[in-house]
């Protein structure tokens, strides 16, 4: 361990700095008399064109300046007979030229604007200044691209939600019209394969025009004064509609649809729809609101209309789950789609009963039919939020 002016360094480069430090510090003491007003004051002048490297140096520029605060507040009291005393005693400091040495020497600068008190020191320092600066114009950099890409984000943010909310309205229009009479030879496409006994209904005139432009359409989906208003599509997969929208174009978007499992011809007793859970607070985004009780008060409705008929459910149950895996032995609710019996059906809704974060008064019996809302939920990894409702007419 290695001492300066009281301070320890075991480093050795550290304690050559030091060593530096106290050089300059000693020039200075022995130039100016710290005593005195007129000399705290030259200290302090002198100390703007000095940069310490070590606390050495770092305690006695605190020193001058605490010194100078008292000085400039009126608070430091000059001994006048020790002044004096010390000024007639220092001859060796009054050699002609030596304050202008010492100033000249404190004050000259490097071409990067250092005093060159040691030409080793004035090198350790502007190699340090260069790596500041690296690290400042590498900060810089980060936070231009980071800038950049948040402004890129938001545009295409709103600019992904304002297109959804123009093909919503161009759906709705289309939906809305009667065009039974222009599109009355079209015809269902079914994805899937019954038998010959097995009677497809006609389509719903008011959604001809709609499937008549992607045969994937199953339906529509709407809960009044949100903006869950979208048509709602079926493939053989439950891939395609999270990456695509209902011009069958990449969208993260995706579409609202049924799970590939579900069958609107022949029925089930419980029909599973998926919406992502998108930012900007389209497609199921809001099905997180049935958190809340009053929210469910005032959207206790949702309308689902398949392309054959149409239909009106009650919110029975909100809660929170999650995606598990195959060998996790929990109730997995995007599992249920028929029940086998009573019992089983009375025990899915026990575990959903038991799991609602909301409390409807409504419950179902075995025989009722069922429509599950499901979206994700960023509470948890592979969280998801569950809305469930029963058929009333």
């Amino acid at each position: 361990m290695m001492f300066v002016n009281g301070e320890a360094f075991s480093n050795k480069t550290e304690y050559e700095k030091a060593l530096l430090d106290k050089e300059v510090i000693d020039e200075i003491k022995a130039q100016y008399d710290l005593s005195t007003i007129d000399g705290i004051k030259g200290a302090y002048t002198e100390l703007q064109a000095v940069t310490f490297r070590t606390v050495v140096g770092d305690k006695f520029d605190d020193e001058v300046f605490d010194l100078y605060t008292k000085v400039k507040n009126g608070e430091f009291k000059e001994n006048k007979s020790v002044a004096v005393s010390k000024a007639k005693g220092k001859k060796s400091d009054s050699k002609p030229g030596k304050e202008k040495s010492l100033n000249k020497k404190a004050k000259k600068k490097s071409s990067k604007g250092l005093p060159e008190y040691d030409e080793k020191y004035k090198a350790e320092i502007e190699n340090e200044l260069k790596k500041q600066n690296r690290v400042r114009r590498f900060v810089i950099a980060l936070l231009l691209v980071v800038g950049l890409g948040s402004i890129g984000y938001y545009v295409k943010y709103y600019s992904d939600a304002m297109k959804l909310q123009k093909n919503s309205e161009n759906w709705s229009e289309l939906k809305d019209e009667n065009y039974s009479q222009i599109l009355k030879d079209v015809k269902p496409v079914v994805n899937k394969k019954y038998d010959e006994e097995v009677v497809i209904p006609d389509i719903l005139d008011e959604y001809l025009a709609l499937y008549n432009k992607n045969k994937s359409l199953i339906g529509w989906i709407k809960i009044a004064d949100t903006i869950i208003d979208y048509p709602v599509m079926q493939t053989k997969d439950n891939e395609y509609y999270l990456k695509h929208n209902f011009d069958q174009k990449k969208d993260d978007n995706g579409c609202i649809f049924l799970d590939c499992n579900c069958d609107v011809v022949l029925g089930n007793d419980n029909w599973i729809l998926y919406g992502h859970h998108m930012n900007n607070g389209k497609m199921f985004s809001s099905l997180i609101k049935y958190a809340n009780e009053d929210y469910y008060k005032e959207h206790k409705i949702i309308e689902f209309d398949t392309i054959y008929e149409k239909g009106r459910y009650e919110v029975m149950y909100a809660f929170r789950s999650r995606i598990y895996t195959a060998d996790d032995v929990r109730f997995k609710y995007y599992q249920f789609i028929d029940a086998s019996s009573y019992e089983e059906f009375e025990s899915y809704m026990e575990e959903m009963a038991d799991m609602s974060l909301i409390d409807t008064g409504v419950t179902a019996e075995y025989g009722d039919k069922l429509l599950t809302l499901s979206t994700c939920d960023y509470q948890e990894e592979n969280g998801r939020f569950v809305v469930v409702a029963k058929r009333i007419d």
